[in-house]
C-alpha cells in the first residue's frame, strides 16, 4: 500500500540525531551549533568587531550562536481499548478489533509503528497485547480474548493512561493514539464514586497529556443515549459511528486519524467504506 519505507510521522526533536533543517538563536548555548548560521549572524558585525579582535580573522561572539533545528521520522503507537462486557454485540465487535489490529500491524511492520491491545470486562482492565510490532505475538494474543460481564470503563481508561505515559518515557518522541471501542456506559467503578463520573475524571486526564484519542461508539443507534458522545467530548476526541462494523472501516477509521492533523473536528462521524 505504501512506496515508501521506514516511520511514517515526522516530528521535531532536541536530540542532536535527525535531518537538519533550519537555525534559531541559541541564546548562548554552545550545544549543537549550526555553524553556517552563526557565522552569517556574526558576519555583519565584523566591521564594528575590528578594534575588539585579538589575532582572528573573524569574531564571533555568543550572541552570534545558531542552534540546529532537527526534525527525525518518529513511530505511532496505536493503542486499542476494547469493551469486551456483554452490554454490546461482543463478538462481532471482537472479530472486528482482531481484523482491526491484524491489518494495522501489517502495515506497523512497514512503518516500525507499534500497537497494543487493553479489554476491560467484570471489574478489571487486562492488557492483552502489550505495544509491539510482532505480528506473531498479536496474533497469540488475539486468539483468546476473554468476554462477558460488567463494563468497568474507568479501569480500562486509567491501565491506558499508565501504558501510555510509560511509552512516553521509553520512547519520547512516539506519536500515541488511542482507539476506544465502547457504547460509553460504565458501570462498575474503582472508588466509590459514580462509575460514569470516575471514567471522565480518567478521560480528562489523558486529555490532559495531550494524547490523540478516537471514541468508536459500538452502541446500536436505537439505543443509543449519547454516552459515548461525552466520553469523547471528555476526551477532546472525534466520536465515530459505524454503521455496519467490519474491520477494513475500522483500519481505515484509524488511518484517518493518523493522517490527519491534531485538533480536528470532534463531531460524530461515520467513515466510509
Amino acid at each position: 500500500m505504501r512506496k515508501q519505507s521506514g516511520r511514517r510521522s515526522q516530528t521535531q526533536t532536541d536530540r542532536k540525531r535527525g535531518r537538519y533543517i533550519q537555525a534559531r538563536p541559541a541564546n548562548g548555548k554552545a550545544d549543537d551549533l549550526a555553524f553556517d548560521a552563526t557565522l552569517r549572524a556574526a558576519a555583519p558585525f565584523q566591521k564594528a568587531r575590528e578594534d575588539t579582535k585579538e589575532d582572528v580573522a573573524f569574531s564571533v561572539r555568543r550572541e552570534d550562536y545558531q542552534r540546529k533545528v532537527r526534525v527525525r521520522r518518529a513511530s505511532n503507537l496505536i493503542l486499542f481499548l476494547v469493551d469486551a462486557s456483554w452490554s454490546m454485540a461482543v463478538a462481532e465487535r471482537m472479530a472486528a478489533t482482531k481484523g482491526a489490529i491484524l491489518s494495522l500491524l501489517t502495515d506497523a511492520y512497514q512503518r516500525r509503528d507499534r500497537v497494543g491491545l487493553i479489554v476491560f470486562q467484570k471489574d478489571r482492565a487486562t492488557l492483552v497485547l502489550p505495544p509491539t510490532n510482532s505480528v506473531l505475538l498479536a496474533q497469540h494474543a488475539l486468539a483468546d480474548i476473554p468476554v462477558g460481564g460488567k463494563t468497568p470503563l474507568s479501569a480500562g481508561l486509567n491501565m491506558a493512561y499508565e501504558v501510555l505515559k510509560r511509552e512516553k518515557v521509553l520512547h519520547p518522541d512516539i506519536f500515541p493514539l488511542l482507539i476506544i471501542l465502547t457504547d460509553g456506559a460504565g458501570n462498575v467503578s474503582m472508588g466509590n464514586g459514580s462509575p460514569q463520573k470516575e471514567a471522565h475524571q480518567y478521560a480528562e486526564q489523558i486529555a490532559h497529556e495531550d494524547v490523540r484519542s478516537v471514541v468508536i461508539n459500538m452502541e446500536h443507534e436505537a439505543f443509543d443515549q449519547g454516552l459515548a458522545q461525552a466520553l469523547a467530548d471528555h476526551l477532546n476526541a472525534s466520536c465515530y459511528t459505524l454503521d455496519e462494523l467490519r474491520s477494513d472501516t475500522l483500519y481505515r477509521a484509524v488511518q484517518n486519524e493518523i493522517y490527519s492533523s491534531p485538533g480536528g473536528s470532534q463531531k460524530s462521524k461515520t467513515p466510509k467504506p
